[in-house]
């Protein structure tokens, strides 16, 4: 019995399958059934299934109670492909593969959608194309086929492979959902927003705020409008260019500390106040919607919610089951260890080599022992911050990790130049392009251009236009020169979730959260400290997976709480 199938849906919420050679081709007679689910269920033999899209047939079988061990998403290949091929941007559905290879028009992808509140909504609307089986499996032996001949042909299987995983676990993490109190986020919220009005208006502490603001002012002035804001400043004799914090904070007025605080307060107010509770969370449940590789880095988004930027004070209301635990880990200081693992910088291996402070290590070997100046040089190394200080400290870092410097140069080079620029498993960073063709790419383009400090520069990489070069190369080379880390960390990311998922099989344990260097499993209290030693083989087996036999370790710094907020 083959240990592939694919499988297709049909209109009568049916399927049609087939077994699979190793090189795609069909090995038996198609069978058809009524029931997708059932025909999945009696097949337990089949450890990989192919399907067009995880997000359309695997809510449907984890509704019906079955788990599959392993998939191959088509669309999701595709799209890694076209990528790897410099062609990002055009239609990655199945229907638009099919298409491809009998040469007719390619039908444009459906509109993405964002997720309905409360609700596991497809992610696409209105349906895609319809593709028969015979189409599945010509797209997919033509897939398997390409992966031959990319770059590296192993790497590529592996990340296609490790991507459809990371689709099984965010699907199988909407079902689960993350644990949420609505008891304690309403208590949360009074506490910080206090008595709300009749007819949906500002929360009293936001009202007693803009007050202060106006007063401070000497007339009305509205806070959640910046451009009132900087008018009100510039009346007062200061300019400024924009409200944010770091730009107003050292300005010496009355009105600035009421105006952080309800810039703060309105944000979460905005974003997770009332309306986010009641559209959000169901059954002491949060389901956003994850979308694996939503960025071009490789980093995932939802399709609502928010849930990747859960402010901390919120986070008091992700709150265990009784008797059940979070186990929160954080990778601690990945991505200098992920450069490391990438450019087989001795050095900086060596370093990497240890669970103790990386940067402490680095401060004592090149910065003697400042510590601050050692994180400052690699974080600059990483996101380009190459002037002024910056390169000063690079040039220290450069005389005693030579090659992991010479990486990530050769990376921003690359992409100044609007050479393709590709992850260690080989996720591509598409040419240069301009804004416009950026935006028909659906790539998103940033409304400023300027270089994001080093402090904040934890998303710098998906904030950038890939190849978004036309006008400012040195921009696209300080994005490359990230892309090459931080998507290479998330090649590592999906391989450990995959790993994770398996080591928890057989507990009770499930994943309920995940963003970029840390996850959260949700299980008994008697399961927590066999979760925690589950992490630290998953992260393990994921370097040396990804990475091969390097002497670079991946330590996550676990905590196993009642309460999110707890864990830092």
């Amino acid at each position: 019995m083959s240990e592939r199938w694919v499988i297709a849906l049909t209109a009568d919420g049916g399927a049609q399958l087939v077994p699979l050679t190793a090189d795609g081709r069909p090995s038996g007679e198609v069978a058809e059934e009524p029931d997708a689910a059932e025909a999945v269920r009696r097949r337990p033999e089949v450890t990989r299934w192919v399907w067009r899209s995880t997000a359309e047939i695997y809510p449907l079988l984890l509704a019906a109670g079955v788990r599959v061990e392993r998939c191959y998403d088509i669309e999701d290949a595709e799209q890694l492909l076209l990528g790897h091929e410099g062609r990002l941007g055009e239609p990655r559905s199945a229907a638009a593969a099919w298409a491809r290879l009998h040469h007719r028009p390619v039908p444009p992808d459906p509109p993405q959608r964002s997720a309905e509140p409360g609700a596991q909504s497809s992610l696409f609307e209105p349906g895609p194309v319809h593709v028969p089986l015979e189409g599945l499996i010509e797209v997919y032996a033509d897939q398997l086929a390409r992966h031959e001949r990319a770059a590296h042909p192993g790497r590529m299987r592996l990340l296609t492979a490790s991507e459809s995983a990371g689709m099984l676990v965010a699907a199988e993490m909407n079902t689960a959902g993350l644990p949420w109190s609505a008891d304690v986020h309403k208590e949360v919220l009074h506490e910080l927003l206090g008595e709300r009005y009749a007819g949906g208006g500002e929360p009293r502490r936001l009202a007693e705020l803009a007050d202060e603001v106006s007063t401070a002012f000497g007339r009305r002035v509205r806070p959640d409008l910046p451009a009132d804001v900087v008018k009100a400043f510039a009346q007062a004799g200061i300019r400024i260019r924009s409200t944010r914090r770091w730009e107003i904070e050292g300005i010496d007025h009355p009105a600035v500390a009421p105006l952080i605080e309800y810039k703060k307060l309105y944000r979460i107010w905005v974003a997770h106040g009332w309306s986010w509770l009641q559209d959000w969370v169901r059954d002491g449940r949060f389901r956003p919607g994850y979308l694996p590789g939503g960025t071009v880095t490789g980093r995932w988004v939802t399709n609502g919610g928010g849930a990747l930027q859960i402010p901390k004070v919120i986070r008091r209301a992700v709150v265990a089951d009784p008797g059940w635990r979070l186990v929160v880990a954080d990778a601690d200081q990945m991505e200098p260890r992920v450069l490391a693992a990438i450019s087989r910088d001795p050095g900086l291996m060596e370093v990497a080599g240890r669970t103790d402070d990386l940067y402490q290590t680095v401060s004592d070997r090149a910065f003697a022992g400042d510590r601050e100046m050692a994180k400052l040089a690699v974080l600059g190394a990483v996101y380009g911050q190459t002037s002024g200080d910056g390169l000063k400290n690079l040039a220290l870092l450069r005389r005693r990790f030579p090659r992991a410097v010479a990486y990530v140069d050769d990376a921003a080079r690359a992409g100044e130049e609007g050479r393709l620029v590709r992850t260690w498993l080989g996720r591509t960073c598409p040419p240069a392009v301009g804004a416009g063709e950026a935006e028909e790419a659906g790539i998103p383009v940033p409304a400023d251009e300027g270089a994001a400090a080093v402090d904040g520069a934890g998303d710098t990489a998906d904030e950038w236009v890939p190849g978004y070069a036309s006008t400012n190369t040195r921009a696209r080379g300080r994005f490359t020169r990230n892309f090459v880390v931080q998507g290479s960390a998330s090649d590592w990311a999906l391989v450990l979730l995959a790993a994770l998922r398996q080591e928890t099989a057989d507990m009770a344990a499930e994943l309920v959260f995940f963003q970029h260097d840390e996850v959260i499993v949700h299980c008994p209290a008697e399961e927590a400290q066999t979760v925690v030693e589950a992490i630290a083989r998953a992260s393990e087996r994921a370097g040396r997976i990804v990475f091969g036999e390097t002497p670079v370790r991946f330590p996550f710094s676990p905590a196993v709480v009642e309460c999110y907020a707890d864990a830092k």
